[in-house]
């Protein structure tokens, strides 16, 4: 599901409201605290009377999916949910596919994995099925759930386990043939937890699965705190984030575009003509809002890493450092991502990848790709720790928050392609837990988001034409 931003902005009703660069600051009240937009948006959130998710006037919520609800394959809905996929079946119906970042060290995940808090239905899944189990031959409890939802009739019509066995799967992306890539953020191994292989790596779930999908880690793809990734559709270039404050930027050449299974090249992002950059703004300021950096990719060696080295060695052959990454979508012919603690704040940045017309091809030296730094965060009420993000029918960017905070909630934010900042949603359930997994329905009608705890994928309606400034 791939929006095309120039020709979206440019045929949508609202597209002369975002024409020039003014910007300005309005306070909005918020009920617990006061949210700053830049731009009006859709106007002042309105309470939600059931205390879970303030919209704006005219936007309303669905609940589509809830951690505990039991499966069609007798299994529960495991908790956590995170990075999730929209894909087009056919006949008004969607399939998504989510994400459930249950790490396979905790205790406390275990029992929110699809077997039960007491693992009463854990015998319904088979452990030759999942990619690995615990010591005593349970699987673990993290992997991928896909849900069939009717947007005409507005209900669910199926949901199952999709992959099991795997660990922390946090974010992940959608590729152009119809599948989901579910990363896993964490590198255990049988030497440092009770799991019998090693994980940090990408599995690809086909989004047609009716079932249980053969569980085969990506390995040429690197081992590494996998967050998400995107495919560009013209090249089937991969690009990936890594969820460590130095952390690196990385891009995957397929040695088959379409077939990832089939192996490729792992490289490494770094700044023409400076070595060892550092993107992250924290200690010093080493370029602004605005600026672009024209770059090179380092070849990687020894990806499957088995001493969790991987970024540490990339960066000492010099690619630059990027603080958190975590969301990536590609857009009309170029990506943006989130760098969730950059900044002098920690508060986050977003950064804007355009490639090379000649990508990862011979000639790229002489029209090297460019970043730039899109959006830095000056103030936590505007942007507080962005993590996952898409690209909305209307052009802008919708990004999920999460940030720990008791006193500033989490918000979806809408950004437009000037930078500023708008809220969306914001989430008023007790815990003040993450938004995740921001993606559109194909016809534009639809944005499912999860809402980590109390583990909840809903589905948004409303006037989405409507934003201005």
């Amino acid at each position: 599901m791939l929006f095309d931003r120039r020709r979206l902005l440019a045929t949508a009703p609202a597209a002369l409201a975002f024409s020039g660069l003014a910007r300005h600051a309005a306070a909005q009240a918020a009920g617990e605290e006061t949210y700053v937009n830049q731009v009006h948006g859709y106007g002042p959130l309105v309470r939600d009377p059931n205390r879970l998710l303030d919209l704006p006037e005219g936007f309303t919520y669905q609940v589509v999916s809830q951690s505990g609800d039991t499966m069609d394959d007798g299994l529960f809905v495991p908790g956590q949910p995170d990075g999730m996929g929209c894909f087009d079946l056919g006949g008004g119906k969607v399939a998504l596919v989510r994400n459930h970042e249950l790490k396979g060290s905790s205790a406390l995940h275990r029992n929110l994995g699809p077997g039960g808090f007491h693992q009463e239905r854990i015998g319904l899944l088979d452990p030759a099925r999942a990619y690995d189990t615990y010591k005593d031959g349970r699987p673990l409890p993290g992997g991928t759930t896909t849900l069939v939802y009717d947007l005409e009739a507005r209900r669910t019509v199926s949901q199952h386990l999709s992959l099991a066995g795997t660990s922390t799967n946090c974010s992940g992306g959608h590729t152009p043939w119809g599948s989901w890539l579910t990363c896993e953020e964490t590198e255990q191994t049988p030497a440092d937890s009770d799991v019998t292989r090693p994980h940090g790596f990408i599995f690809e779930v086909p989004a047609r699965a009716s079932g249980l999908v053969d569980p085969v880690p990506l390995t040429a793809m690197g081992r590494f705190d996998h967050e998400a990734v995107c495919i560009d559709p013209r090249t089937g270039v991969a690009y990936l984030t890594e969820d460590k404050n130095d952390g690196l930027f990385y891009r995957f050449l397929p040695a088959t575009p379409g077939r990832l299974a089939d192996g490729g090249r792992l490289q490494a992002m770094a700044f023409k003509g400076q070595p060892g950059a550092d993107t992250r703004n924290q200690e010093a300021r080493e370029w602004a809002v605005g600026d672009w950096r024209e770059v090179v990719w380092i070849d990687l060696e020894d990806v499957e890493s088995p001493n969790a080295d991987l970024r540490m060695r990339g960066h000492a052959d010099g690619a630059a450092l990027v603080a958190r990454g975590e969301g990536v979508f590609w857009g009309d012919g170029e990506l943006y991502m989130t760098a969730t603690s950059g900044g002098p704040l920690r508060r986050g940045q977003i950064l804007r990848y355009v490639p090379s017309p000649v990508e990862g091809q011979r000639g790229e030296a002489r029209r090297p790709g460019r970043l730039q730094l899109f959006l830095e965060s000056a103030d936590e009420k505007t942007l507080n720790m962005g993590d996952n993000i898409t690209i909305a029918p209307w052009g802008h960017l919708v990004v999920c928050e999460d940030n720990y905070s008791t006193d500033t909630r989490n918000h979806l934010k809408g950004v437009t392609p000037e930078g500023e900042v708008y809220a969306i949603g914001r989430n008023v359930f007790a815990g003040n837990s993450e938004f995740a997994g921001a993606v559109f329905s194909p016809d534009g009608e639809v944005l499912f988001v999860n809402i980590m705890y109390p583990g909840i994928t809903l589905a948004i309606r409303g006037p989405w034409t409507s934003v201005r400034r």
